[in-house]
């Protein structure tokens, strides 16, 4: 039965699990557990990020593993397996804001962890799927990876007699590529996450529940979290290395919202942005645009595909991407929508609630875009200025190299 762990509860849980030794989980060693001075609890869970055009997004895990060594192959001894019996299949889109899905834990040595792999369910009757918005439910197609476990990079250290909650964000939004056809194919893009619920929230006004409302922390354009607001409006952004970070709000006719620098100092703390007494309205209506062309490799690949975003630089602030999605793994053909034409609204972090925004200067000028497109094992690329204060741009094309 699937369980939905929010950051308190997890906590909570994690406490008396430690002054009570709570149990559960397996390991899928044959020997013996070590002995209770040697040994540590790892609990493992799961969080996401929205994802882009659809209604859900469903994977179904059976197993994680986790290695002391980076570089331990599958069939090398010193594995500790914690099986999800029976396979659990899990809609990634109900984990946003926070929200944790307890995978289970289980008994291991303790000492330093260096590699983690999450193993899927192949793909048939649906185990893994996605239901794009308005569709039904369409199989997603997994690489031969998932089954033998998707590497993670990891280094996490469990305590002797005490235990280490390891967190994994699965970016559903990052991690579906179109294979043309009507196809999905899945992508993983996974990373290992604190379990301290840190980050930045605030909420966006309640009236604006059906406005396809998205909110991003970024650095220098590239996208760190994203996350939807909830039913009551609020969102969270959630386990954010320290630093600072330009949040970014989008919705469907609005102009996008900036705040800029808002600093992360705290890896136990919220950095609140807005209350549920005064929400923020999105108040400034645009028309909106699209832009389209292909992003091709070459070398062709067939598992990596190009990552694309369109980036309005504010003029004494930050460069901030407006909107992305993924090029199709088959044909590299992309398109990006719901692209603002009024400039962005921006103001500058202050701890003095309310923020208020203004217009802000924009590099293009409103309306008009810099793409971005990128691919892991090839170098980016950036157009020149794309204007489309007057009609869509098409044929914005790309091809990657190494």
């Amino acid at each position: 039965m699937k369980t939905k762990v929010s950051w308190f509860s997890l906590m909570t849980s994690t406490l008396l699990l430690a002054a009570c030794g709570g149990g559960g989980g397996s390991s899928g060693d044959t020997a013996p557990p070590p002995p209770a001075q040697t040994a540590g609890i790892l609990g493992v869970s799961l969080t996401d990020a929205p994802s882009c055009g659809f209604d859900a997004v469903n994977v179904t895990i059976s197993k994680v593993r986790v290695h002391q060594s980076a570089s331990a192959s599958d069939n090398d001894s010193g594995w500790t397996d914690l099986n999800v019996a029976p396979a659990r299949k899990i809609n990634l889109l109900n984990l946003t804001n926070g929200v944790l899905e307890s995978l289970g834990q289980v008994s291991l040595p303790s000492g330093n962890y260096t590699q983690v792999r999450l193993l899927l369910e192949p793909s048939t009757g649906n185990n893994n799927s996605v239901v794009p918005t308005g569709g039904s439910e369409t199989a997603l197609e997994t690489p031969s990876a998932a089954q033998s476990g998707i590497k993670l990079n990891a280094n996490f250290n469990v305590p002797a007699g005490g235990r280490y909650d390891l967190v994994m964000d699965f970016d559903a939004c990052k991690s579906i590529v179109t294979k043309g056809n009507g196809k999905y194919a899945l992508k993983p893009v996974i990373k290992v996450v604190p379990t301290a619920l840190n980050g930045i929230n605030g909420y966006v006004s309640t009236g604006l529940a059906g406005s396809n409302v998205t909110v991003t922390a970024q650095q220098n354009g590239a996208i760190v979290a994203a996350t939807v607001p909830s039913a009551t409006g609020e969102f969270i952004l959630s386990r954010l290395p320290l630093g600072n970070y330009d949040v970014v709000i989008t919705a469907d006719d609005r102009a996008a919202h900036v705040i800029g620098a808002v600093p992360v100092t705290s890896t136990s703390a919220m950095v609140q942005l807005s209350t549920t007494l005064a929400p923020f309205g999105l108040g400034t209506p645009s028309q909106q645009g699209k832009i389209s062309g292909t992003a091709t490799l070459q070398p062709a690949s067939t598992t990596e595909v190009a990552q694309l975003s369109a980036r309005q630089a504010i003029n004494g602030g930050p460069t901030v991407t407006v909107r992305y999605a993924n090029a199709d793994l088959s044909s590299g053909a992309y398109s990006m929508g719901k692209l603002p034409l009024q400039p962005p609204q921006y103001v500058a972090y202050s701890s003095i609630l309310p923020l208020t925004f203004t217009p802000a200067l924009t590099t293009p000028t409103a309306g008009s875009y810099l793409v971005h497109a990128a691919a892991t094992g090839y170098a980016a690329q950036t157009s020149a200025a794309v204007n489309i204060s007057s009609t869509d741009a098409t044929g914005i094309n790309f091809t990657l190299v190494p």
